[in-house]
């Protein structure tokens, strides 16, 4: 793990399924002071999303503040960056205890941390009760969805295209097989325009692998982010997770859910997802998965 000596930007693997898997993220463990300019300039010589660490809100009751920038623009939450983030401040010994309050713009986040050893660190965050919803009465939406992605209606599972949001609206396409989902050739030229129409941040096409033990695989084309695909994306596994429920593939308890996912960027990924219970319902999730450290790429 490197730092650069400036801003102090350390790079992590997030949700790794392998020494070469996971979603990059460069972290600034120290943000206090900068602008959003420099905050995104940070995202955009990585390349990636971006987190940024800053004191809380006054009044807040928070333990830190969190911001997050894309290469395009600043986002409200990003799931694989807020756990590495956690992550790294529990490596080097900056949090006073195993549960994390933190305040970003979409809201109040919980983490929780359970430290086996200093080279293993376990990192969960929360996420509030998912929403699903049919996606909005535009003529031929389902159509052109298809088109985007390249495929055809006999492509689809027998399950409804839906809508489902934790922290921001993710588009669920569900798909036969795992082989049409590795198989997709996006028109990646067409894909803000499209999830505008829909109300989404991103189409997140998936396909049961194993339903018994409760795995899943995904890939995440992001609406606007200055890249074309997410190799995991934690926000949207939170989200596909409360469309399995809804849907009947998953059931209502505490097992975790795999959502394995940048497998077609040769960056395997999986990400953790159990659901909060209370009463027998689920009332919020807790994502999570390995963090490894890596080398900076770019220098700032």
């Amino acid at each position: 793990m490197t730092a650069n000596s400036e801003r102090d930007v350390r790079f992590v693997s997030v949700f790794a399924a392998g020494p070469d898997g996971g979603n990059p993220a460069p972290i600034v463990i120290d943000a206090a002071g900068m602008s959003d300019a420099e905050m995104q300039r940070v995202a955009q010589v990585y390349g990636h999303e971006s987190g940024f660490v800053l004191p809380p809100p006054q009044g807040s009751g928070c333990d830190f503040e969190f911001r997050f920038f894309v290469p395009n623009h600043e986002m409200s939450m990003c799931g694989h960056a807020t756990v590495g983030a956690v992550w790294l401040l529990a490596k080097l010994g900056k949090l006073r205890g195993d549960r994390v309050s933190i305040w970003t713009r979409s809201g109040q986040v919980e983490a929780r941390v359970e430290t086996f050893s200093r080279q293993d660190i376990l990192v969960e965050v929360s996420q509030p009760e998912g929403r699903v919803e049919l996606l909005p009465n535009a003529p031929g939406i389902e159509a052109d969805i298809l088109d985007v992605l390249g495929i055809d209606a006999g492509d689809l599972a027998t399950l409804p295209i839906q809508n489902a949001r934790t922290s921001r609206v993710k588009t669920l396409v569900p798909l036969k097989s795992v082989s049409i989902l590795d198989g997709l050739k996006p028109d990646f030229g067409r894909i803000e325009q499209l999830c505008a129409r829909i109300d989404s941040t991103g189409l997140y096409p998936y396909a049961m692998s194993d339903r018994i033990a409760q795995i899943v695989d995904a890939r995440q084309f992001p609406s606007s982010s200055g890249y074309p695909e997410d190799a995991a994306t934690g926000i949207a596994a939170a989200a596909l997770s409360f469309g399995l429920l809804e849907n009947g593939l998953v059931e209502p308890s505490v097992r975790p859910i795999t959502i394995r996912q940048g497998r077609a960027m040769k960056r395997p990924s999986e990400i953790s997802v159990r659901f909060n219970l209370e009463g027998g319902r689920a009332n919020g999730c807790w994502l999570g998965g390995i963090v490894r450290p890596t080398d900076c790429e770019k220098i700032l």
